[in-house]
């Protein structure tokens, strides 16, 4: 026992004192830009379209984001999907354990920093040829032979090799945490943004509804006003080829809203046989009126899909250590210490004597591979540079993200603000072209424009204010959804190894 505690310092000492070869993974370095936007620049104002659900919004600088960031717009009803959804999907599931996996690898890396102590035995029953002389002391020519061996082993990590395996590894579960945060990330928002893709449709199937509904009503006045010969048969055919052409729309509607029930059933993990309970209006999801917008610095932070490929850059530059470390001479120790007796009991007997001992100490350098190891390092020093040019996309795609979403936030209020007064427009053309036709003051051509005009603009509001829901929704999943704000991790395991961002400077 005094050998493995002597062989364990050694070991341990060994380990801490080496060297490491390879590069030391060094953070990146933040964007040097301080915008999204080439001609970004104060505070952005959102127009309002003075109806619900066309609020005028502004967006705040370094406004840091709430871990339910989807509560913002004010629907217990999406609370309660989104909740479901990250307990049941199986995606996220996957990710859990994909996680869990990554980390007992880790944890089995970290293992090989110390000796490997095994035991083995043996048990014989041996008769001896009775024309020899008896092989025990007490002349016994059937005997049996007991054999008790502690085999220790270590590799001493002197140039820091496996050292460099662990940071990889534990690199690669860092990675994975945060693309399980990525994974709830993106759940969410497609959660959100299916909610409100269905209360557009919703909203849609209506107004289709109603549009129909009206045009079926003029039909009934241009039969009427036919019956009194005061139009001829032929406007009562353009009425109802209109009216069909109306009710042509209604069906692809109702097929899209019954499909996005379908995807908002597979979010939260349930079969599509079960009828979800939820039901979205627009009018029931809340514009937020303060909208955050990280800072370039934070954003890097904050994103778990670039946190994901930094960790795996900290990853292959290990690696490159490992690669080189296999170049150099592997140095090891091992021992083994053993007792023979003739019967079990006393195989551990002071009668027995002391134990047989070996130990051995050996160094190994390749000279010849044919280039293997050489190889081996090159290909570790390119995968470096493909985990640091997957880095740099991430980043760019990030920027985009945001960029994208700050010009559609910009445009879409706009463009709300637009269709409402040509909805509104339209609605008092219809009014007053209805009301001369039935006094037969127009023909029935005015009023079939007016209603193809409304039908338009109406659709138009629905589908712009959807947007702007969706806006909001895509900037928060841009600049990361506040994972770092969770105060109960939803998954226990993933903190061991996720790093919140730094904390903000303050100004």
């Amino acid at each position: 026992m005094a050998f493995i505690r002597l062989a364990t310092c050694l070991a341990v000492a060994a380990s801490l004192g080496g060297c490491m070869v390879g590069p030391d993974f060094k953070t990146p370095e933040p964007p040097a830009t301080d915008r999204y936007l080439p001609d970004e620049g104060g505070t952005m104002n959102l127009v309002s379209a003075g109806i619900p659900g066309g609020e005028a919004q502004r967006v705040v600088q370094d406004l840091d984001i709430p871990n339910q960031w989807w509560t913002v717009f004010q629907s217990q009803q999406l609370n309660g999907l989104i909740d479901r959804s990250l307990k049941a999907n199986p995606d996220i599931k996957s990710a859990i354990a994909a996680l869990k996996v990554s980390q007992y690898t880790a944890r089995a890396q970290r293992a090989t920093l110390f000796p490997t102590v095994g035991v083995a035995g043996t048990a014989a029953q041996t008769q001896a040829p009775t024309v020899l002389s008896a092989p025990t002391a007490d002349g016994n020519f059937v005997f049996g032979l007991f054999t008790a061996l502690l085999n220790i082993t270590y590799s001493l990590d002197v140039w820091g090799g496996t050292r460099r395996g662990i940071e990889s590894a534990e690199a690669l579960a860092e990675s994975q945490c945060f693309l399980l945060e990525a994974a709830y990330l993106t759940l969410a928002s497609n959660v959100v943004v299916a909610a409100i893709t269905e209360a557009s449709l919703r909203a849609q199937v209506a107004a289709t509804q109603r549009i129909i509904a009206a045009q079926r009503e003029t039909l009934g006045i241009l039969q009427g006003q036919a019956g009194l010969g005061a139009i001829s048969g032929a406007d009562v055919a353009t009425q109802e080829a209109a009216l069909a052409q109306a009710e042509a729309t209604l069906p692809p509607l109702q097929k899209a809203l019954a499909q996005q029930r379908n995807l908002l059933a597979t979010l939260t993990g349930s079969f599509t046989s079960t009828a979800l309970a939820e039901s979205f209006q627009l009018n029931d999801l809340k514009l937020p009126p303060d909208l955050p917008l990280s800072l370039p610095a934070r954003l890097v932070e904050q994103r778990p899909d670039i946190r994901a490929a930094e960790a795996n850059v900290h990853s292959a530059a290990a690696q490159v250590g490992v690669a080189v470390a296999a170049q150099l001479p592997q140095i090891n120790l091992s021992a083994v210490v053993g007792s023979q007796a003739l019967t079990l009991g006393s195989l551990f007997s002071a009668a027995v004597g002391p134990a047989n001992t070996i130990a051995s100490a050996g160094f190994m350098q390749t000279l010849l591979d044919g280039g293997a190891l050489q190889a081996k390092k090159r290909a570790a020093q390119a995968s470096l540079e493909q985990a640091q040019a997957q880095y740099q996309s991430a980043v760019l795609t990030a920027f985009r993200n945001v960029a994208d979403t700050l010009r559609a936030l910009e445009h879409d209020a706009q463009a709300l603000k637009a269709t409402v007064a040509a909805e509104q427009a339209a609605a008092t053309s219809l009014t007053i072209a209805r009301r001369r036709l039935d006094v037969g003051d127009t023909t029935y051509v005015i009023v079939l424009i007016a209603e193809l005009t409304y039908q338009q603009a109406l659709l138009a509001r629905i589908q712009a204010q959807a947007n702007r829901l969706m806006d909001t929704a895509a900037l928060f999943q841009a600049l990361g959804g506040g994972w770092w704000n969770r105060d109960q991790p939803t998954n226990p395991a993933q903190r061991m190894v996720c790093k919140p961002p730094k904390p903000a400077t303050s100004k």
